[in-house]
């Protein structure tokens, strides 16, 4: 993860401070107390921004400097986070079961590794549980304002709906909108939500 070593290293918050307006919007589906599972965290916005509403809050990246950055925030807004340092391809799915795990513009991952992703976040799911990723949609290649250069990275509402097949949805959307987070996601872009709950509860 030397890349996103780097790319933290730079003063401030490549994706800013506050969470994304995704999280935010999707934050009242999660009770306090609930356990949370936040996928290639970052700089911690999310993860952060979920524990101040009462989220025990799960993280992991594979970039120390992010996380580095993440314990810092969380220190300047009073709140505990358990953080990992971990590759997304080695993350030990099956250790705990969470109330909810979340997924925010984690499109590195080639399709090969994304379903091996999509999987784990399935079972680390307990019945019930509710999934929430966010990201861009193919067409955000053309608008060059943030994400990977590779399309095949990106998402469709019909390949999520796939990957979680026998999930219940409860908000999925394909839009455009105008980000300003940080210097990594600026200008109009083509997103991508969805949230769903695992079968079983």
């Amino acid at each position: 993860m030397a890349d996103w070593d780097a790319r933290f290293a730079q003063d401030g918050y490549v994706f800013g401070s506050a969470p994304a307006g995704f999280v935010a919007r999707q934050a009242w589906r999660i009770a306090p107390g609930k356990r949370v599972l936040s996928v290639a965290e970052g700089e911690g916005r999310n993860a952060v921004f979920l524990a101040e509403q009462g989220a025990r809050v799960t993280a992991f990246d594979g970039s120390g400097t992010g996380l580095g950055k993440a314990r810092r925030l969380a220190a300047e807004r009073g709140v505990s986070l358990d953080l990992h340092h971990a590759d997304i391809a080695d993350w030990d799915w099956d250790a705990a079961p969470f109330d909810v795990v979340l997924g925010v513009f984690i499109q590195f991952a080639p399709p090969a590794l994304r379903a091996q992703v999509f999987a784990g976040m399935a079972r680390a799911l307990k019945p019930g549980g509710l999934l929430l990723l966010h990201g861009y949609a193919p067409r955000q290649v053309g608008y060059g304002t943030g994400g990977p250069p590779q399309q095949a990275n990106l998402w469709t509402l019909d390949l999520l709906r796939e990957a979680f097949a026998g999930f219940e949805i409860l908000h999925e959307a394909d839009y455009d909108a105008d980000l300003a987070e940080g210097s990594g996601h600026r200008g109009r872009s083509g997103l991508i939500d969805f949230v769903a709950r695992k079968p079983g509860a």
